[in-house]
């Protein structure tokens, strides 16, 4: 795993020279290095009762912030969409970007560093690193939803996206201090083993870091950045809107729920804002004549169903919910970039 992300690392610092210097064929290159992560990840598929693949370095003993990797079937299963899709869609760039511009070449590094941070983000054990690999897609998600910086639609899309993602990880930064100071560790796996009996204190945590797991995924209430996001470049959307920076809330959502879905302030914040997010994106998407804002209004929808499927708490829904987000990233990066074949023509 820490090889898998030092090589995706190392590609997204080489990809401007490549596309400098390849063209827009260089895309076509710089896909290898998400597909090469992927058959890594197939090849290492968990096996149902074998214990879960653990790689650790140390690095700040006294904040608790080794870095513990951990990679089990849920972190498999989001590395296949995060790389398969992300494979795809930069072989998608290579004859969307009609001639290559500066910004064109630093466009494929960030959307390689991407896929190293969503990869980092899905594996990580440690909940501190988990948030530091977080802020990372946030940062890299406004560089890349501002693409077209001369635009004043894409500068604002950009920064409301920035503002509303990294005001939600601060809420769960502090919700990570405060469960791992209670439970006296940082680490997911010790904390679902042994989940807390609930108190105030826990629910008070835990509806702090479902605030940062909401927001990145476009619930309700914070549901109004990702349409202003459709202002981004067609591979952005099919990227981040539909596969990838999205699901991360679903699949933080999806790992606690083992452990805290009895929790009645669980209960309120993720069954009920899931339920109202399906309900009034799909109104939403009704209502709008532009194609990108019908799949955008569409997407919040259908990750306020996934949000109820995965934090619902029960296995056999949990499941459905995986199934779901695998389909739902399918056919929902597809659209996004048929949508982008239209435009483009």
């Amino acid at each position: 795993m820490i090889a898998v992300l030092v090589a995706l690392g190392l590609c997204a610092l080489f990809a401007p020279p490549v596309i400098h210097r390849m063209g827009t064929r260089g895309f076509y290159l710089l896909a290898l290095a998400p597909a090469g992560a992927l058959i890594w990840v197939i090849v290492n598929w968990p096996r149902a009762h074998d214990p879960p693949r653990v790689e650790t370095i140390r690095w700040v003993d006294s904040l608790d912030m080794n870095i513990v990797l951990r990679f089990d079937t849920l972190a498999a299963v989001m590395s296949v969409l995060i790389l398969g899709v992300g494979s795809l869609v930069l072989c998608y760039c290579a004859h969307y970007f009609d001639s290559v511009r500066p910004r064109v070449a630093v466009f494929g590094g960030e959307m390689v560093a991407f896929a190293a941070a969503m990869f980092g983000l899905v594996v990580s054990d440690n909940m501190l690193v988990l948030y530091v690999f977080w802020e990372l897609t946030t940062i890299l998600s406004f560089m890349l939803v501002g693409f077209y910086a001369v635009r004043a639609t894409s500068r604002r899309a950009a920064t409301q996206a920035l503002l509303v993602t990294t005001l939600g990880g601060l809420a769960m930064l502090v919700g990570i201090i405060m469960l791992g100071e209670r439970t006296g560790s940082y680490l997911l796996s010790d904390l679902l083993a042994d989940p807390p009996a609930s108190s105030g204190y826990l629910q008070v945590a835990v509806v702090l870091v479902l605030v940062g797991a909401l927001s990145k995924s476009a619930i309700v209430p914070f549901h109004f950045w990702l349409p202003g996001a459709m202002a981004a470049p067609t591979p952005v959307s099919a990227y981040l809107h539909a596969a990838a920076m999205v699901k991360a809330g679903v699949y933080l959502v999806a790992r606690l729920a083992p452990g805290f879905g009895s929790f009645t302030g669980w209960q309120i914040a993720v069954i009920s804002l899931g339920l109202l997010t399906m309900v009034v994106g799909g109104w939403r998407s009704l209502r709008e004549l532009d194609l990108k804002l019908i799949l955008a209004f569409g997407t919040v929808s259908q990750l306020g169903f996934l949000t109820v499927l995965v934090g619902f708490g029960d296995a056999n829904v949990m499941m459905a919910g995986l199934a779901m987000i695998v389909a739902h990233a399918m056919f929902k990066a597809a659209l996004f970039m048929v949508v982008g074949i239209i435009d483009h023509s």
